[in-house]
């Protein structure tokens, strides 16, 4: 343990490493992939006749303030009678990540880049996802162009899809920008240095909340996860930190929905089969009865995603402490979500959290592999060729997907654990205050608020309910396993 604790990065991204291996996830690159990277051409080989320049656009991107590999711009623009023209600019990875290539089918077997606060596992090697096929500030790049106009109300009027060539002018993160559109911090200065950016985030960050909002009442759920993100000063972890689920994340998830829902759309009015990403009508739809009627709720005896959201909001305005709690107790009696194969006249299955019927993943090609095949489909009927994957491979490509997020996400998990382990190493006896967020026959857990973390409760124990605020002592750690174990000193 004295020398994992001397350098703690080096130390959790081993333990990443192992969890990904364990899982089924490659952590290096092989080396048929190094050996493609060394010949990859700087700029795609394609031509690029029938493609729109957008590059003069005030494009702009907003992600997290580490993000290297953007996926996604934005522009918009004003229209008569209030309509409001967003573009959406999706980096087209496919034109340097050929199918079938090496890159390709590591890209394939992973599905997804692996995300920890010691080490990120891209998907792509990052001469790609942060470089070659990341939309870049400065740098002009091929994209796919999802263009969207909506009514002064926030209705959807149309989409065109289509080429185009991009440039990013001001890389912003979500914090910044957030922090500017609530008030009372200055515009980040990469906005600053393009003069039309900072009316376009406003006119952006107002349909976003219109979108928001009607989503919202056609049965949308909100939730707020608890996401810690760990901190390092060097090589030492220093604290961690909840994320918050601020305006400016709200205004990129709210476009990336629309687009989802529009590529979906595109996809079916092609006829093919298209990969979907859904989240099935909750069939322990009994025990989310059960659990609003600990709260005094009244919930239909069938599924309603709008008499769900209606509690959800009453919760989190009532009580938003014990919301995260409750968030992750519905998310885990809806289940995960899943990737299927859908076709033009086959009953969609929709996506139950979101209340879309037509939802697939298409906006992040350099971080998830159904973003990429999605590109290729798109791309191919653009050009009117056959699409590059049959439909039993897409069946195939389904499952394998659905399994690797998950396990990724296992993987994710297991690593916060033993961030916060090491964080609290030298804690042991002292004293939290915490919210009891499991009791079941194999025992109880309890998350504590500072620093936010989640252990096992172990001893002798009293009787124990969901959401119950407790005081317990810290008796052991065990940054290898992940473990966390406190003891009850007493509740409240």
């Amino acid at each position: 343990m004295r020398s994992a604790l001397k350098n703690q990065r080096a130390n959790l991204a081993t333990i990443a490493a192992l969890a990904m291996f364990s899982r089924g996830l490659e952590p290096e690159f092989p080396p048929p992939v190094l050996q493609q990277l060394a010949h990859i051409p700087l700029a795609p080989l394609e031509a690029t006749t029938g493609i729109v320049d957008l590059s003069d656009l005030p494009w702009f991107s907003i992600d997290n303030d580490d993000s290297h590999d953007l996926d996604q711009l934005t522009v918009s623009a004003s229209l008569p009678n209030g309509v409001v023209r967003v573009s959406v600019a999706i980096a087209d990875v496919d034109a340097l990540v050929a199918k079938g290539t090496p890159i390709d089918q590591h890209a394939r077997h992973n599905t997804t880049s692996v995300y920890t606060s010691a080490r990120i596992f891209p998907m792509l090697p990052e001469l790609l996802c942060t470089n070659l096929t990341s939309l870049n500030p400065d740098v002009n790049r091929l994209a796919i162009i999802n263009q969207m106009d909506f009514s002064a109300d926030g209705v959807l009027l149309g989409s065109t899809i289509f080429r185009a060539t991009v440039r990013n002018k001001a890389q912003l993160a979500y914090d910044a920008v957030s922090a500017w559109l609530e008030g009372p911090e200055a515009l980040p200065a990469a906005a600053q240095r393009v003069p039309a950016v900072a009316s376009l985030l406003r006119q952006q960050d107002a349909l976003a909340q219109k979108l928001r909002l009607l989503r919202h009442t056609q049965g949308a759920l909100e939730f707020e996860g608890f996401q810690p993100h760990a901190l390092f000063h060097g090589d030492r972890i220093t604290d961690i930190r909840l994320q918050p689920h601020n305006r400016a994340r709200q205004l990129i998830e709210e476009f990336m929905i629309a687009t989802n829902e529009c590529m979906a759309d595109y996809l079916a009015a092609q006829g093919g089969a298209s990969l979907r990403r859904v989240v099935r009508s909750p069939e322990r739809w009994a025990r989310i009865i059960e659990v609003a009627q600990g709260y005094g709720a009244t919930l239909p005896a069938l599924p309603d995603g709008k008499a769900l959201q209606t509690f959800l909001a009453r919760q989190h305005q009532r009580d938003p402490l014990h919301f995260p709690d409750l968030s992750l107790i519905i998310v885990k009696l809806m289940g995960s979500g899943e990737y299927v194969v859908e076709k033009q006249h086959g009953a969609p299955i929709g996506h139950f959290g979101l209340a879309v019927q037509d939802y697939m993943h298409s906006t992040a090609p350099n971080r998830r592999f159904p973003d990429l095949i999605t590109l290729r489909l798109v791309k191919a009927a653009l050009a009117g060729i056959p699409a590059p994957y049959s439909d039993a491979e897409l069946a195939e490509l389904a499952a394998h997907c659905t399994a690797q997020e998950d396990a990724a996400r296992k993987v994710e998990r297991q690593v916060r654990k033993s961030e916060a382990a090491l964080l609290l190493h030298s804690s042991v006896g002292q004293h939290y205050s915490g919210i009891v967020t499991g009791v079941n026959s194999q025992g109880a857990w309890v998350r504590i608020l500072a620093p936010p973390a989640e252990g096992r409760l172990t001893g002798a124990l009293p009787e124990l309910k969901m959401g119950q605020t407790i005081r317990v002592q810290l008796v052991s750690t065990s940054v290898e396993r992940g473990f966390i174990d406190f003891a009850v000193a007493h509740a409240m």
